[in-house]
């Protein structure tokens, strides 16, 4: 009996996440050769949409089986906000894409979030007395 070993390629699936768009990006596991790259625009037609769940999820997809097609079974996941003096927390469209990429048959690895946190930020736009309206 010759037991087969199911070798698992290795990617990185880096989402960005924003209140705006989710841009969905596998790379190789060095993070230097692009495989798949989708975003939530790409995906549809209306502009308001491009941040929304259902196209993150879509885009996600999408990016998925192009990964597999091209050899990739198994993704780390690196999920990243705007960050900096921007919004800490991923946009809606964060969660679906990771259950996207599960559902397509991408084994998953470790998930961790990179978003850019300033240890002391530059100054927040708007001056002294703040932003008037």
């Amino acid at each position: 009996m010759s037991e087969k070993k199911n070798k698992i390629r290795w990617g990185i699936a880096h989402i960005y996440s924003s209140r705006n768009n989710t841009i969905v990006h596998i790379t190789d596991i060095t993070g230097a050769e692009t495989i798949a790259r989708v975003s939530g625009g790409m995906v549809t037609d209306k502009d308001r949409e491009k941040g929304d769940p259902f196209p993150a999820m879509l885009a996600a997809k999408k990016a998925a089986e192009e990964a597999l097609a091209k050899g990739i079974t198994g993704v780390h996941i690196k999920v990243r906000a705007p960050g900096g003096i921007k919004q800490k927390s991923p946009g809606l469209g964060a969660q679906p894409a990771i259950r996207a990429l599960a559902r397509a048959g991408l084994k998953i690895g470790k998930i961790e979030d990179v978003t850019p946190i300033p240890h002391d930020s530059c100054r927040r736009p708007g001056g002294r007395r703040g932003r008037r309206v």
